[in-house]
């Protein structure tokens, strides 16, 4: 499930009074991620990759474990609450940040729909050099609460997503996937999306249904 809170800045109190005490959401507010932040982000997912792409001695992971431990012991000195920690809401950054969501960047955030630009890598891979089918409904579900937040919807939670899967997705290739609210009933709001190649061919298909939450509705 997914939360519709607002990370693109925009006052959504007028068409829902309520608006704050949906879930007990705290502000996810955007913030311009600092340089090492930024860094950070970049390397670690150049480390996932890599975690699954390599195979050296067992000297070498028992070295690389030790690091990874030292940076585990450095950062877990400065916790911080749900909506104050960078990852997840800077998006100048791919995947807003996020290490949990893939490295995309939305492309276009207008009403009638959004659009976003990216690729996966080896740290996507279920098999043969393909995208792990799980990880598409990720990608999917992250572009139904974008699409939410676009058409200045009230903060919603993902009632269903279902998947159609059309083609293999590759790694390594530009692809692009946009969508949009197809209807809309009271609470409910149905979504349609589709990840596509460069040339326009369908590599998957989305439907989804988003329902606002009622107050105090976690």
């Amino acid at each position: 499930m997914s939360d519709g809170a607002p990370l693109d800045g925009t006052d959504n109190t007028d068409s829902d009074p309520d608006y704050a005490s949906h879930g007990g959401f705290p502000d996810y507010g955007v913030v311009e991620p600092s340089a090492g932040f930024a860094r950070f982000v970049t390397t670690m997912r150049r480390l996932q990759d890599l975690s699954v792409s390599t195979d050296p001695s067992d000297a070498t992971w028992d070295d690389a474990a030790d690091r990874v431990e030292a940076l585990v012991g450095l950062l877990e000195k400065f916790p911080a609450p749900a909506g104050v920690a960078p990852a997840g809401r800077a998006p100048s950054l791919p995947g807003m940040g996020s290490l949990l969501l893939p490295p995309w960047r939305i492309s276009r955030f207008e009403p009638d729909g959004v659009s976003m630009t990216g690729s996966f890598s080896r740290f996507h891979v279920g098999g043969n050099f393909a995208v792990h089918g799980g990880v598409l409904p990720l990608l999917f579900d992250w572009m139904f609460g974008m699409v939410v937040h676009a058409a200045n919807r009230p903060i919603s939670r993902t009632a269903f997503l279902h998947v159609d899967y059309r083609k293999v997705t590759p790694i390594d290739t530009p692809l692009l996937v946009h969508g949009r609210i197809e209807k809309v009933e009271g609470r409910k709001a149905f979504i349609g999306a589709e990840l596509t190649d460069t040339d326009g061919t369908v590599l998957a298909e989305a439907q989804g249904l988003m329902v606002r939450l009622l107050p105090g509705q976690p």
